[in-house]
């Protein structure tokens, strides 16, 4: 496994060790997590689809406990944009390691936290800005922030749209909402209103942030009309309300520019960063203007938003080298070239969504394609609000070739070769 071959696969899917593993964390783990579903369903009487379970990756190689190497195409949710065990980044891990694991939050800064709220500030143009260690945290600081600056409790929302599992998050989250929403509907209070992604844009009465992804993620990799979020711009600045973006899964060069939203040369009041941030651990960041930033005062001895492990010195580390990686590896130019290749190449199987190395194919069954894929050595993932797309989101740093493979795949099980 090289980072850049293709499958080799040396047992059945999944193979023995990952279903002993399996066995193991069905005793242990939470029944509703998704490692877990296929026993639940096994024990329901319908068919076993037990997952691999990884061992090692390189690149956008992921080699699995029964040393089967697959090529990974969802970047592990987004993560792994400057490959899996990049050695830039895991240099810098191990140099941090060694130094200071940990530092003291708000109450003891270290200098890796502020080199990288210095690098964000220069690549957002936002000055300010509040380190979490995942996505939610990063949505949860951007509603209290708007909170604070606009005064107002509302929040407007779109359909397919998906910020988070914490509260504050999932209030304003749509996607499956049934699914995830409807068990702590009690608890989530009633500020949040949804406006259909790409539509009319409602009134913004009593609304004191509208959160939006320029491009739908999970929600199954949806572009809003050119020109719209130009619309949602006037409208916050109309009604006084902050607009964040959630570029969570889109940004640092997915989509073939560093921020998604650059495309329609949009400002937003706050943005939302995490996922591929720091090439595979857990840390985000809240960006937001000064004047939004500025509606949190000064501390007065007590944080009023922070965490144990904010800023993390290991975290901050690996971000400031997966950000280094990703401009001398013009790993942006990268996406938007191989992606509008890949796009071309998919585009004869169906319709495609979505920009960069962030697409969609819109294919028959595409959970049912994903299992295919896999038992052939391809890591992918279906997406969408019925589930319509076959999401690709691989590595910055896959190669032609990689790509070329699970094309072919596709033709075959397509019955287009």
């Amino acid at each position: 496994m090289d980072g850049a071959s293709g499958p080799l696969l040396k047992t059945e899917i999944p193979g023995p060790a990952s279903r002993g593993w399996i066995d193991r964390l069905a005793l242990r783990e939470c029944p509703a997590i998704t490692s877990r579903r296929a026993r639940r369903a096994a024990a329901l009487g319908v068919a076993d689809d037990d997952p691999i379970v990884w061992d090692e990756a390189l690149g956008a190689n992921v080699q699995d406990v029964d040393g089967n190497v697959f090529v990974d195409l969802t970047a592990g949710f987004g993560v792994a944009s400057v490959g899996h065990r990049n050695p830039a980044v895991v240099a810098a891990a191990q140099a941090q390691l060694s130094r200071l694991p940990h530092a003291m939050g708000d109450a003891f800064p270290d200098p890796q936290r502020v080199r990288l709220l210095e690098a964000l500030a220069e690549r957002t143009g936002l000055d300010h800005g509040i380190l979490g260690s995942s996505g939610s945290d990063a949505v949860e600081a951007a509603l209290k922030t708007a909170r604070l600056a606009s005064g107002r409790d509302g929040v407007l929302a779109f359909e397919g749209g998906y910020h988070g599992l914490s509260y504050g998050a999932l209030a304003a989250s749509h996607y499956k909402h049934h699914d995830f929403r409807t068990p702590f509907l009690g608890q989530l209070g009633d500020h949040v209103r949804w406006a259909p992604f790409g539509g009319e844009i409602p009134a913004l009465d009593g609304v004191g942030a509208v959160l939006v992804e320029p491009i739908q993620g999970r929600g199954g990799v949806r572009s809003p009309p050119a020109g719209w979020l130009q619309k949602l711009r006037l409208a916050c600045d109309q009604a006084g309300a902050a607009l964040i973006f959630d570029e969570i899964y889109t940004g640092f060069g997915r989509t073939g520019v560093m921020f998604a939203h650059q495309r329609e040369g949009v400002r937003p009041d706050l943005l939302c960063v995490g996922k591929s941030l720091a090439g595979g651990f857990p840390i985000s960041a809240c960006m937001g203007s000064r004047a939004v930033m500025e509606a949190w005062g000064a501390s007065k001895g007590e944080a009023l938003h922070t965490q144990t492990f904010l800023g993390n010195p290991v975290g901050a580390a690996m971000a400031l080298a997966a950000l280094k990686f990703i401009d001398d590896e013009r790993l942006v130019e990268r996406s938007a070239t191989l992606g509008a290749w890949l796009k071309d190449r998919l585009s004869a199987l169906g319709r495609v969504r979505g920009e960069g190395l962030m697409l969609g194919l819109e294919a028959p069954d595409p959970l049912a394609l994903s299992r295919a894929l896999l038992q052939r050595g391809y890591i992918i993932l279906p997406a969408g609000l019925r589930g319509e797309v076959l999401a690709f989101t691989p590595p910055l740093v896959i190669t032609e070739g990689q790509l070329d493979g699970v094309v072919t795949q596709l033709q075959t099980l397509l019955g287009r070769s």
